[in-house]
């Protein structure tokens, strides 16, 4: 029998403890209540019998640990045996795929489409999973709006912590509304915990990954259910050259300090301003902050109540005398 995450999950949080407390007190009693049927150690005392870690004595009718070296081998063994075989069947998979690759760059089809390829539907999630599996230096990211649920959250934290524990550097920019989601937080959590780096911006920008500085997945079509890679060097310089500038002006988002939540604050009310000025529907500017249309409404009506207007019509004239533009620089002091 070979033994996966979920037996060594157990081990390290139950199993371990029960065994050295066996150790400790030299034995447990076979009608030990921890031990019992629905004891709380039960699940823990079934997997160190299973793994030979521990056995009943009837003459005392206790039950006795037994050395671990001399079952870690008929643990550890099976697995490495596996992993021997996974890693030969995968070589067999490369070699497979190298054939299939020169036949593809001998084909007309691969200078047709050129240094593209698109992506529809449920193969972006995909394809974008094994290209950060790949990645051996840098992983740049836009994720504007914070729409992204906790499962696609758990998803890429687990994808992305594997990479960032490989060495891969990460930069992630969100808007300054994802502070707001407590799914986010924990996914940043776990990104900065192994050396990325997150910050947020007030500004609206399009969803945007690059691995290694070769190739970018953006958006093919406006309800992202089409996105396209890029591979064309030129290209892809040009979109980490908009990700730099674009990284310089946003502020970090593990930085809690009540000055920087103040500046946040200010910045949206500036877009919120621009937003309206510029005389965008609430859905367009509600996506451009991030936010849903109730909170954009939410922010219209705290300016009207700021400027004592009960009208957008009389907002505006109010901000226009009062020569508000929504460009006025945040006061940091």
């Amino acid at each position: 029998m070979t033994y996966g995450p979920d037996e060594r999950a157990l081990f390290a949080d139950g199993a371990a403890t029960l065994y050295d407390e066996i150790v400790m007190s030299q034995g447990i009693a076979a009608g030990d209540p921890r031990v019992a049927d629905g004891g709380p150690d039960r699940p823990a005392f079934d997997l160190l019998v299973d793994l030979g870690l521990v056995q009943l004595d009837r003459d005392t009718d206790r039950w006795l640990p037994e050395d671990p070296t001399t079952v870690q081998s008929r643990v550890v063994s099976p697995l490495s045996q596996q992993a021997a075989q996974l890693l030969e069947e995968s070589s067999h998979w490369a070699r497979a795929f190298g054939s299939l690759s020169q036949s593809w760059r001998r084909s007309p089809l691969s200078q047709a489409r050129g240094p593209f390829t698109y992506l529809h539907g449920d193969a972006i999630g995909p394809f974008i999973a094994g290209l950060v599996s790949e990645a051996e230096e840098e992983m740049l990211t836009a994720q504007p709006q914070a729409g992204r649920d906790a499962a696609s959250l758990a998803a890429a934290a687990l994808r992305d912590t594997a990479a960032l524990e490989r060495g891969m550097k990460m930069r992630t920019l969100y808007q300054h509304s994802a502070r707001r989601s407590s799914f986010t937080a924990k996914y940043v959590a776990a990104v900065t915990d192994r050396g990325a780096e997150v910050r947020t911006l007030d500004e609206f920008f399009n969803r945007m990954i690059v691995v290694d500085r070769r190739v970018a997945v953006i958006p093919a079509s406006d309800d992202l259910t089409s996105a396209v890679a890029v591979r064309e060097p030129s290209v892809v310089t040009y979109l980490v050259d908009i990700f730099d500038r674009t990284w310089e002006r946003a502020r970090p988002f593990t930085n809690r300090e009540s000055t920087t939540m103040k500046d946040i604050a200010a910045e949206q009310r500036a877009m919120t301003i621009r937003m309206l000025i510029e005389g965008h529907s609430d859905q367009v500017s509600a996506k451009r902050l991030g936010v849903s249309p109730r909170t954009y409404a939410g922010y219209v009506a705290d300016l009207k109540q700021e400027y004592e207007r009960e009208t957008r019509f009389q907002l505006g004239y109010a901000m226009g005398q009062a020569g508000v533009s929504g460009q006025e620089p945040v006061d940091s002091d």
